[in-house]
């Protein structure tokens, strides 16, 4: 860190906005890969099982979360997948492999089953679409049996499924990461364009009210990024609503300063993104939006184990999160409300036990440090995003160069008066002492000051010691006219909220 200077102020005003916050930032993702719906979300062996063998403890972890929609039932599972494989009685479906990650699919877990699961966690279900293996006609026949009236095939098929009442599925997806060439069915950009544009068609013809979400880039290291994007967009941009990015971040050669750095990398993905969607609506002259849909991101580079071996419910990529993946997790909920102009909906990926904020065993869970940033931002940000003026030292970084050591975002509810405050301390050295001032309407009163901090970047959460990283509710935090001052200890995720 340069410097002598060791504080900070924020500057925020309830005037400079961003952009409305979406409460679809804060979803999730759960596939059918590893431990992530049997033994994770469905496991009527456990003691914690209702009567739909839904974990108890795992719904009442995961609506601390406030997960707003899930995204179901993939990733790579997706574009092997026959849905109708997944529905109607328990005692006929068929038994398979799971091409994607050598597993064997029971399909005791279905559309219908998940729709309940959304239902007792109180959230709305992303479905997507197999356009690997799957053709245009299952598309929109899946369609018709979630959203469907009675007086068709599908839709009476739910019926005598035991769902009278259409599933009324919004969110869509257009199969999943189609330019990898590891994907079952991967295309390339113009032919996928060509069969998203077609499949996007007849489901609007079934349901003409739902939104649908196209597959982008999988990665910005692939080598067809953004070219895909864009010739996939210019196919289907008045068929599809968002455009869909995919991230995982890691710490793979040890660098915690630029690791810790990571936001930068984040922000430029949109920001390539964005000014894509506006490149191809002037190409167009279309008077129609497109935005984007963060619909697989997290930390991810411990456990590389992707085999099943051909198993049922294998443990695969399990990673277990410590405090620096929590911060680094953090900065990517500051940037997705720094950029909520254009990101309108995000799915950490996954939920359970596949690199997850939650693991299981069959008659415990533990929430690991991941959980917890999720939690307090899920639970504070509303309302509109502020722009936030930050003057902090900077951190010296090898793959970013020289960055701010705190990294903001804040949110201000005009319906409420409610607003907060997020900040990440990055040094890992210095506490910045740290003055929030508000150049326009400055809160009555600070109702709470939370913080998650350590001074190991490795401390993580396991069964045995469960609370090594949770966060504290800070004493004091009183207003000085309208000025906070708060220290932030290094290696910190500090929220402020206030009214």
């Amino acid at each position: 860190m340069t410097a002598s200077n060791l504080s900070a102020q924020l500057y925020l005003d309830t005037n400079r906005t961003i952009g409305e916050i979406s409460p679809l930032l804060f979803g999730g993702f759960a596939e059918h890969m590893g431990r992530s719906i049997y033994e994770g979300i469905y496991d009527p062996q456990s003691p914690h099982a209702d009567e739909r063998g839904l974990r108890r403890d795992v719904l009442a972890a995961l609506r601390e979360l406030d997960i707003k929609i899930i995204r179901y039932p993939g990733g790579n599972f997706l574009s092997g997948y026959r849905w109708l494989d997944g529905v109607g009685p328990r005692a006929k479906r068929p038994i398979r492999r799971d091409l994607a990650w050598h597993s064997i699919e029971t399909n005791q877990f279905g559309t219908d089953e998940f729709m309940e699961f959304c239902h007792a966690l109180g959230t709305l279900p992303m479905l997507a679409v197999n356009l690997g293996t799957g053709t245009i006609e299952g598309a929109s026949n899946l369609v018709e049996y979630c959203n469907g009236t009675p007086g068709s095939y599908y839709a009476d098929l739910r019926i005598a499924n035991g769902h009278p009442a259409p599933h009324g599925v919004e969110y869509w997806c257009l199969g999943n990461e189609m330019d990898g060439p590891w994907q079952i069915g991967h295309l390339d950009m113009e032919e996928y364009g060509r069969k998203a544009r077609e499949a996007a068609k007849v489901m609007k013809y079934q349901d003409p009210s739902i939104k649908l979400v196209l597959c982008g880039s999988s990665s910005t290291s692939m080598p067809t990024y953004p070219e895909w994007d864009r010739v996939a967009l210019e196919t289907c941009w008045e068929q599809v609503d968002y455009l869909s990015l995919h991230y995982y971040a890691g710490n793979h050669d040890g660098d915690t300063a630029s690791y810790l750095a990571q936001a930068s990398q984040f922000e430029s993905h949109i920001d390539t993104l964005a000014g894509t969607l506006r490149y191809v609506k002037s190409k167009q002259r279309s008077q129609h939006d497109v935005y984007l849909s963060w619909d697989e991101w997290n930390v991810w580079y411990k456990n590389q184990e992707m085999d099943g071996r051909w198993t049922q419910a294998p443990h695969l990529i399990e990673e277990v999160y410590n405090l620096e993946d929590a911060l680094v997790v953090a900065q990517w909920l500051n940037v997705f409300l720094r950029k909520c102009d254009v990101l309108k909906i995000a799915c950490l990926a996954q939920i359970v036990n596949v690199i997850a904020p939650i693991l299981t065993t069959t008659d415990c869970l533990v929430k690991q440090t991941i959980f917890y940033p999720f939690m307090l931002m899920s639970k504070f940000a509303r309302g509109q995003s502020l722009a936030v003026a930050t003057k902090a030292p900077l951190v010296s970084t090898r793959q970013f160069g020289e960055m701010p050591a705190l990294d903001v975002s804040a949110s201000h509810d005009p319906a409420t008066g409610q607003s907060a405050v997020f900040v990440v301390n990055h040094s890992q050295t210095e506490t910045l002492s740290t003055d929030i001032i508000w150049q326009s309407e400055a809160p009555r009163q600070i109702t709470g000051v939370y913080q998650i901090a350590g001074t190991d970047v490795k401390a993580a959460n396991t069964f045995e010691h469960p609370n090594t990283i949770v966060p504290r509710q800070l004493v004091g935090g009183r207003m000085d006219g309208n000025k906070l001052s708060l220290q932030l200890p290094p290696l910190s995720f500090t929220v402020v909220g206030a009214s």
